[in-house]
């Protein structure tokens, strides 16, 4: 992790000086992360396409705001968190939720596919702070120090938020894993 940071430092600093080149490798290294921590909270892969590419727009725009180019990471997720955060608060269109696609079914036979489902359908019941916080830790892998600063709040609150999430998540898949990794309806 400290030599990425060292490498995403060099990086902004070139980026900073009219590297597009070197701004490319952030997107490069970062875009994957970031799509998929949007996909988990918009739950729509093609509003998180469209998220990734305005979080990346906006930290090009404001790259020389950063303060700290090695903590490019922790900034480019508040970014991302907050365009997530302006689009789940517009109102939906009514045409936009005819337009969304059918729930995937679970293929028999394929246990990892119905825990895989059982775990994202848990993970909606959270709160949308709960949810974030616990992707953030145990998906993306952040520190609660690092949460706090992407979230905008005390790392206490943060630390609360994940643990309550992670024991509600456990409650709710206690049968699914009573069940030997097959859901139950």
């Amino acid at each position: 992790m400290i030599f990425r940071e060292v490498e995403d430092r060099d990086l902004v600093l070139r980026a900073r000086k009219n590297g597009v080149d070197a701004y490319n490798t952030l997107v490069s290294r970062w875009e994957g992360k970031i799509y998929n921590y949007l996909l988990r909270l918009t739950g729509h892969p093609e509003d998180s396409m469209d998220l990734s590419q305005d979080t990346f727009l906006k930290a090009y725009q404001n790259i020389s705001r950063l303060d700290d180019p090695g903590r490019f990471g922790p900034w480019l997720y508040r970014i991302a968190h907050n365009e997530a955060m302006s689009h789940l608060r517009r109102p939906r269109r009514e045409t936009d939720l005819e337009e969304l696609p059918p729930p995937p079914s679970r293929p028999a036979g394929m246990a990892p596919v119905e825990v895989s489902l059982a775990v994202e359908k848990a993970l909606a019941q959270l709160t949308e702070e709960q949810r974030e916080a616990v992707v953030l830790k145990v998906y993306e892998g952040f520190k609660f120090d690092e949460i706090a600063e992407i979230l905008n709040c005390p790392a206490s609150t943060i630390k609360s938020r994940v643990y309550t999430g992670l024991e509600l998540l456990k409650e709710t898949l206690a049968p699914v894993v009573r069940a030997g990794g097959r859901a139950t309806e």
